[in-house]
C-alpha cells in the first residue's frame, strides 16, 4: 500500500512538472548584418628587365693527350742524349717533362684561344620578385535579429537572414503556489 502511494504521489509531480511546448510566428522587425574583418594573405609579383653582359663562345673541345705522349717520348730520347752517368738519367727525366709539357701545349693551343677571343654582348634578362601582402576583407558573420512576440521585443543572433517571420518556440509552464 505504501508503494502504491509512493508511485502516485510521483505519477502526480511528474504530470505537474509537465510543460506544454509548440511552435508559432514571431514578426521580425530588422535584420542587421554583422561583420569582422580578416586578413587575407596573397602574393603579388613584379617583374622587370635588366641589362647584363654575357660571353659567347663555342663549346670547348675535349682536350687531347696524344701531343704529350709524344712530347714525353721525344724529350726522353733527347735528354738520354745528354750527360754521362747519373746526370744522364736526370737529363732523360727532365727532357721527359719538359718534351710532354711542350707537345700538350702544341697541340691545344686552339682550346685556351677560344676563351681568350670570347665576345661579349647586351642581353636583356627578366627579373621577377614577388612579396606576401594581406588583403583585409570584410565578410558576413551572421545577423543580429530584433523580433516581436505577443507585443514583446526580443534580439537573437542567427547565422541566416530570417525574411519577414521567425519561427520561435513557445513553452507554457504552470506556476506552482
Amino acid at each position: 500500500m505504501k508503494r502504491l502511494v509512493i508511485a502516485s504521489l510521483f505519477a502526480t509531480s511528474l504530470l505537474g512538472a509537465h510543460a506544454e511546448t509548440y511552435v508559432d510566428n514571431a514578426r521580425v522587425r530588422s535584420a542587421e548584418p554583422q561583420y569582422e574583418n580578416i586578413n587575407v594573405p596573397r602574393e603579388e609579383c613584379r617583374s622587370h628587365w635588366i641589362n647584363e653582359q654575357s660571353s659567347r663562345h663555342e663549346e670547348p673541345q675535349a682536350r687531347q693527350y696524344g701531343g704529350a705522349i709524344v712530347g714525353g717520348l721525344a724529350g726522353g730520347v733527347l735528354g738520354h742524349q745528354v750527360g754521362g752517368g747519373r746526370g744522364k738519367d736526370a737529363a732523360t727525366a727532365l727532357g721527359v717533362v719538359l718534351g710532354a709539357i711542350t707537345g700538350d701545349q702544341f697541340q691545344n693551343r686552339d682550346q685556351r684561344a677560344q676563351y681568350d677571343n670570347a665576345q661579349y654582348e647586351n642581353v636583356q634578362r627578366e627579373v621577377k620578385r614577388c612579396r606576401t601582402v594581406n588583403e583585409t576583407q570584410s565578410r558576413i558573420t551572421g545577423y543580429r535579429v530584433a523580433y516581436e512576440y505577443r507585443g514583446q521585443n526580443y534580439t537573437t543572433f542567427m547565422r541566416s537572414n530570417p525574411g519577414n517571420s521567425l519561427p520561435v518556440r513557445v513553452t507554457v509552464d504552470p506556476v506552482l503556489q
